[in-house]
């Protein structure tokens, strides 16, 4: 009969060959991906690329703006990550009591004792006095901060040589780091834009130090629209600026022949 439907059966075989498809697609993450990683126990080599990470574990007692000027213009390129988080004061008051606690008794055994007292002890308990009443009135917080560092380079001989400048460089403004021995993986990730943090080595910091930590300052111009002038030989980046949208328009280019 003319205009009867028909009933189609499908193979059973064909009926997944979409997903089947679908499955052998070259994916993103197979494009991205790389041919392999290799993880040793102080640095990671990614393709042709060596990575090795650093951790901060101590900082100078004192901190002042934009210290860590020399590591954000490094002359290689750096992953640097920071993690902050807020910790809440009546915890760091009960610690900063128990701590006051033991070193005034270590101070007044030295004392009865007829020793000279320890001056780095005494210094230790003067800056938890003085935290102490600063996070009492509310005018300071408390927080834990973290600090990776990742090193990339093209052979490992040029990685020895880096990690030893970034070392120079942060011994320099008083800083401690270590390589995030087996931990190089977890260094990886925690210094690439996953916001994850692997590694999870956090050291205390109140506000004001922590304010000072913010990169303001760089090395690099370079604008969102203008002219290109060039490469920054500083850090690698490139030179986008418009001078027109100033004041004052004037440039000077100077060079030798």
């Amino acid at each position: 009969m003319a205009g009867a439907s028909k009933n189609v059966s499908i193979p059973i075989g064909m009926q997944n060959v979409g997903n089947v498809l679908a499955q052998g697609a070259v994916s993103i993450k197979d494009m991205i991906a790389p041919s392999f990683i290799e993880v040793d126990f102080n640095h990671l080599k990614i393709d042709d690329k060596f990575y090795r990470t650093l951790y901060v574990t101590a900082y100078p007692r004192y901190v002042s703006a934009n210290w860590l000027y020399s590591l954000i213009t490094f002359d290689h390129p750096l992953y640097i990550s920071m993690f902050i988080y807020p910790t809440e004061s009546k915890t760091v008051l009960d610690e900063l009591k128990r701590k006051i606690g033991e070193m005034e008794a270590s101070i007044e055994s030295e004392i009865k004792a007829g020793k000279v007292v320890d001056p780095t002890t005494q210094v230790a308990l003067d800056d938890a006095l003085s935290l102490q009443a600063e996070l009492a009135k509310g005018s300071e917080r408390f927080f834990q901060f973290g600090l990776y560092i990742t090193i990339p380079a093209d052979s490992k001989e040029e990685l020895d040589n880096l990690t030893k400048e970034v070392d120079s460089s942060l011994s320099s403004i008083l800083i401690i780091a270590k390589q995030a021995t087996l931990e190089q993986e977890e260094g990886f990730k925690s210094t690439i834009p996953m916001f994850a943090d692997k590694v999870a080595v956090w050291r205390n910091m109140d506000t004001t130090s922590l304010s000072m930590t913010f990169p303001f300052s760089t090395a690099a111009l370079t604008r969102n629209e203008g002219i290109l002038y060039g490469m920054n030989q500083h850090d690698g980046s490139l030179i986008i600026f418009d001078r027109f949208t100033l004041e004052n328009a004037n440039s000077v280019i100077l060079g030798k022949s």
